[in-house]
């Protein structure tokens, strides 16, 4: 966020909604294909892909994500080549080790443009359907997603770079010397690993995280690569002292980035100069790396966004004028194995 710094920018998809086309005919991948290949020409840093497991109850029906996120993932993978694609995915769903292999396969396919995002909200109605419908204590919920993630980190970084080898001829898939078992035995869970997928182009998958309370900052601050704070940020918590608390674990200042979750309306053909100020005055200020853009449910939102108010954000010197590299980390300044 220095002198010349560029805002990043993510745009969130709830599929549920943007997916429904007015004739009600149900879900449909085209449209949503459509959306993502637009914040791709228009150069965003990445897409969040929402998800949720079903459940029965409240306003349930009227929210249900019609396509698993992660699957939906890798079939986006296939139709764009730049934009990073961030899935959420519950630490309640699944068990680290699936969790960490069903991301670092995303990562390779996508050519090192995956991303987790990972929410520290417990879902009552989720744990109903994953054999604990008594749920999880507030407390319980924060260690266990703790150890999870953790888990899921280490199992990336499992395997050094050049570890595997693929020596048909010597018979040597990999180099022992090279390949770190986690043996991992804590409270939740146990895990040995290591995982049977090689690292990506940018080393492991980038770590999202959001729904933060104040006892979560420490966890974040030991692993997010990228921290969604909603405006006003929540407990007055500042990106400066999420940063602070990031260098206390031994990280660079540059280790994680924040980003301003913000809702700019339907209507962004009226004065898109005055979205773009909203927008340039905390940037300028410091007070994130960027923002994720909740677009409303219609395509045309989008084509406002990226026509309107984008091309006012780069006459201002806000924005680059296109990817700097090929994968989700080095278009954040992340680092990875291609920026070393």
């Amino acid at each position: 966020m220095a002198s010349g710094a560029k805002m990043h920018l993510a745009v969130s998809l709830f599929p549920e909604s943007a997916l429904s086309p007015p004739s009600d005919a149900g879900p449909d991948f085209t449209l949503l294909a459509r959306f993502v290949q637009k914040a791709e020409t228009a150069g965003l840093d990445m897409v969040l892909l929402a998800d949720s497991a079903p459940a029965a109850g409240g306003d349930a029906p009227n929210r249900q994500v019609p396509f698993e996120a992660t699957t939906l993932l890798a079939a986006l993978a296939t139709i764009t080549s730049r934009i990073g694609l961030v899935a959420a995915a519950s630490t309640v769903a699944y068990q680290p080790y699936n969790l960490a292999r069903r991301f670092a396969s995303l990562d390779v396919i996508s050519h090192g443009r995956a991303g987790w995002h990972a929410s520290m909200v417990p879902d009552p109605r989720e744990a109903t359907n994953f054999s604990r419908p008594e749920g999880f204590s507030r407390d319980d919920f924060r260690r266990r997603a703790e150890e999870f993630i953790g888990i899921v980190r280490g199992l990336w970084r499992g395997w050094d770079a050049d570890a595997l080898l693929f020596d048909q001829r010597g018979g040597r898939f990999f180099d022992p010397e090279k390949m770190h078992l986690l043996d991992h035995k804590g409270e939740f869970f146990s895990v040995r690993g290591p995982l049977n997928v090689a690292r990506s182009p940018q080393d492991m998958p980038v770590l999202v995280m959001s729904g933060l309370s104040e006892p979560d900052m420490e966890i974040t601050a030991r692993f997010a690569d990228v921290i969604l704070l909603d405006e006003p940020s929540i407990a007055g918590a500042k990106p400066d002292d999420l940063k602070r608390h990031a260098l206390a674990f031994g990280r660079s200042p540059g280790a994680t980035k924040v980003l301003m979750t913000v809702a700019p309306g339907a209507d962004m053909a009226a004065r898109p100069d005055l979205i773009a100020d909203r927008l340039e005055e905390p940037f300028r200020s410091k007070s994130c790396d960027g923002f994720n853009i909740l677009i409303p449910p219609a395509l045309s939102v989008l084509d406002d966004f990226v026509d309107l108010v984008l091309p006012e954000l780069r006459r201002r010197g806000l924005l680059r004028s296109d990817y700097p590299g090929a994968t989700l980390r080095s278009h954040l300044g992340l680092a990875g194995r291609d920026e070393r």
